[in-house]
C-alpha cells in the first residue's frame, strides 16, 4: 500500500535526508523509520550487557597470580 505524504516539511526532511544519504527519498523514509523502529525497542542496561562477558571471564578461573605495582610498572616500561 502506498504512502502519501501530504505534509510539506516531512517532504522536505525526506529530501534532505535522502540527498545527504545520497538516495531516493522513499529509501531515506524507509531507513528513517527503520532506524526509529530500532531505538525505541526495548534496551538492554548495562548490566544485562556485560553479563556474558563477566561470566566468561569468571568461568576462567583465577590464576593465583598476583598483579603488584611491579607488574604494573613493567607494564608501563617504567
Amino acid at each position: 500500500m502506498p504512502l502519501n505524504i501530504r505534509s510539506r516539511e516531512v517532504d522536505e526532511l525526506a529530501t534532505r535526508l535522502a540527498e545527504r544519504l545520497g538516495t531516493t527519498k522513499t529509501e531515506a523514509v524507509r531507513r528513517a523509520l527503520a532506524n526509529e523502529i530500532e531505538r525505541a525497542e526495548p534496551q538492554l542496561s548495562l548490566a544485562e550487557r556485560i553479563r556474558p562477558i563477566q561470566e566468561r571471564a569468571a568461568a576462567r578461573g583465577r590464576t593465583g597470580l598476583v598483579a603488584d605495582k611491579a607488574f604494573y610498572d613493567w607494564l608501563n616500561d617504567e
